[in-house]
C-alpha cells in the first residue's frame, strides 16, 4: 500500500474518531447538565434546611458530618448523602434499639394492639422512605458528575485526535508518491527489484 495512501486512510479514521467524540462529549454534556438540574429541582422543592452548625441537634459526635452545611438548603446529591447517612438514620437507630422498619413490622404484626411499637413503626417506615429518596438522589448526582467528567474525556480526547488527524493529513501530502508501507521489503530492496525486472 502506498504510503500516502495508508497517511490519508489513517487521519480520515481519525477525524471520523474525532466526530464521534464530540457527539458522545456533548451527550454526556446533556446528561450531566439534565440530571443535576433534576437533582437540584427535586431536592429544592422539598425544602429541607441542614440546621445550624452551633444547633444542639447536631452537637453530639455522630452529627458532625451536617456541620459543614449548617443552615443551607438541600440541593445536591453530596448533601442528600450527608443528611441521609448521618441524620436521619442516626435519629432512626434510635427509635427502637436499632431495629429496621422491616424488623420490627414483624413484631407489630404479632402485637397488633402494641401502639408504642405500631408508632415505631410508623417512624421508621416514615424515616426510612425519606433516606432511601435522598439516596437516590445522591447516586444519580454522583452519576450526573461522572457524565461530567467523561464529557471532558471525550472533549480532550477528540482535541489530540484532530491534532493527530491534522499532522497525519500534513504528512501523506509530504509523503513521496512512489513510497509504500505494509509490503514486507524495504524501498530500496524494491527499487532494485524493479530495475532487475526491467533490465
Amino acid at each position: 500500500m502506498r504510503r500516502k495512501t495508508f497517511d490519508t486512510l489513517v487521519s480520515l479514521t481519525g477525524m471520523l474518531l474525532v466526530v464521534v467524540l464530540i457527539v458522545a462529549g456533548a451527550l454526556l454534556t446533556w446528561g450531566h447538565v439534565y440530571i443535576n438540574n433534576e437533582v437540584y429541582t427535586q431536592l429544592s422543592s422539598q425544602k429541607i434546611y441542614f440546621p445550624a452548625a452551633n444547633s444542639p441537634a447536631v452537637a453530639a459526635p455522630e452529627f458532625s458530618a451536617m456541620k459543614q452545611y449548617g443552615g443551607q438548603l438541600l440541593t445536591t446529591g453530596a448533601q442528600a448523602e450527608v443528611y441521609a447517612d448521618h441524620f436521619i438514620a442516626n435519629h432512626l437507630k434510635a427509635v427502637a434499639g436499632g431495629k429496621t422498619y422491616a424488623q420490627l413490622s414483624s413484631e407489630a404484626q404479632s402485637q397488633p394492639n402494641n401502639t408504642t411499637l405500631a408508632n415505631q413503626v410508623n417512624t421508621l417506615f416514615k424515616g426510612e422512605a425519606l433516606r432511601g429518596m435522598l439516596l437516590n438522589a445522591y447516586a444519580f448526582g454522583t452519576i450526573g458528575t461522572i457524565m461530567g467528567f467523561a464529557a471532558i474525556g471525550a472533549y480532550i480526547a477528540a482535541a489530540i485526535m484532530l491534532v493527530l488527524s491534522i499532522l497525519g493529513l500534513y504528512h501523506a501530502r509530504k509523503a513521496d508518491p512512489a513510497d509504500e508501507i505494509l509490503t514486507g521489503a524495504p524501498k530500496s530492496e524494491r527499487s532494485y527489484q524493479s530495475v532487475g525486472a526491467n533490465a
